[in-house]
């Protein structure tokens, strides 16, 4: 979803009515429909008035496309749905069912954090397929197909000159089509900014494409040393590659971010809830990192329902509303969304399922500021 319709969702007043379940399953259907029961039944539990409660156990049941699992946000107000996302893979942390003045939105940042838009480049000799991914979407948002030149695009063994000149034509088709394809590509990069290009297919057809990129398409190349473009060719190897390539590119921001966050020592960042609170308060937030398990913090802010959007006491409400008392969390991710910050969740590391869990503090939130300390000093002198 697009962040300004996160903005327009928060700026609507409320209550709200939000669930965080599993998506449609496998199970049969009778299971299945206790399931979604159980999920009203918990936000009639939670204060959810029976319109809202209905009108998500309604959503639910329609299926959406995604394989299972997958996992669904959903938010209602007086009995209509204003949202109902949908994610491929399982639920990140426990299901949630909640009723108040503000949305619950973290499960949905949750998954929003972890997603990254990519371009799959599938290449061979006559031409390629070009799809525009986002992570956990489970369709295609562009796709792109590149039907080249095929005649006499396979090299022959005439022999002697005859070889040598219908080696020589071949490998201009090729490199023909493939610069066709790297037109389509540079565009793409250009109109749609991905965090990386995987390119897998035919190795040759690899070569000439990365020839016709410019050396900055070039260094956002994941290669994948598989010809998926085959017919019947197993898809496991990109698949791989596509998901270490998120991870990689996932661990990089929330370095980057901790990284600027320390750069002189700590102006152009703010950690901890006290800085990190008075930087969202003056819109100073680039981008806010949490730990997931601030998610399960119980310190509370105050939900405002204006600028400066979050408050720890009254006094600093600045002619404001109290909303609601909301967890740390969500507090300062409401407000980094209300304020145009990106906000990035931590998860925990990945361990084995009979492994223990790391008993550490839960660590404080951090943020990369748009502008640093000494900044409003030399504005002052």
């Amino acid at each position: 979803m697009s962040d300004q319709r996160l903005v327009d969702l928060l700026g609507r007043s409320g209550p709200w009515t939000c669930a965080y379940a599993d998506g449609p399953g496998v199970l049969p259907q009778v299971e299945e429909e206790a399931l979604r029961r159980s999920v009203r039944e918990r936000l009639a539990q939670a204060g959810a008035p029976p319109e809202d409660a209905e009108a998500i156990e309604s959503a639910l049941e329609s299926r959406n496309g995604l394989p299972s699992p997958s996992a669904r946000v959903v938010l209602a107000r007086t009995g209509v749905v204003e949202l109902d996302e949908g994610f491929i893979g399982a639920r990140i942390g426990p299901e949630r069912m909640a009723h108040g003045p503000v949305p619950s939105i973290l499960p949905l940042l949750r998954h929003l954090s972890a997603t990254t838009r990519y371009l799959v480049v599938e290449t061979s000799r006559d031409g390629a397929d070009i799809r525009l991914e986002t992570s956990g979407h489970g369709r295609s948002d562009d796709h792109t197909e590149i039907e080249g030149d095929t005649v006499d695009i396979t090299k022959v063994q005439a022999g002697g000159m005859a070889h040598a000149k219908y080696h020589r034509y071949a490998e201009n088709v090729w490199k023909h089509n493939q610069d066709d394809v790297a037109s389509a590509v540079s565009a793409l990069i250009r109109e749609q900014h991905p965090a990386f290009v995987a390119i897998a297919g035919d190795v040759r057809a690899r070569q000439l494409l990365g020839e016709a990129l410019t050396d900055t398409e070039r260094a956002l190349v994941v290669e994948v040393d598989a010809h998926t473009r085959a017919d019947g060719a197993d898809s496991a190897e990109l698949d791989a590659a596509l998901a270490d390539a998120i991870r990689e590119r996932m661990s990089a921001a929330i370095g980057e971010v901790r990284d600027r966050a320390a750069v002189d020592s700590g102006s152009g960042g703010a950690e901890g809830i006290a800085d990190v609170v008075a930087a969202l308060q003056q819109a100073r937030v680039e981008t806010l990192l949490l730990d997931a398990r601030m998610l399960d913090d119980e310190r509370t802010l105050l939900a405002l329902d204006g600028p400066p959007w979050l408050a720890a006491d009254e006094s600093e409400r600045l002619g404001t509303t109290v909303l609601a008392t909301v967890s740390v969390a969500e507090a300062l991710a409401r407000a980094a969304v209300l304020t145009d910050a990106r906000v990035l969740i931590e998860e925990e590391e990945t361990v084995a399922d009979d492994a223990p869990r790391d008993d550490r503090p839960v660590r404080e939130p951090v943020a990369a500021l748009r502008w640093a300390d000494d900044a409003d000093a030399s504005d002052q002198a």
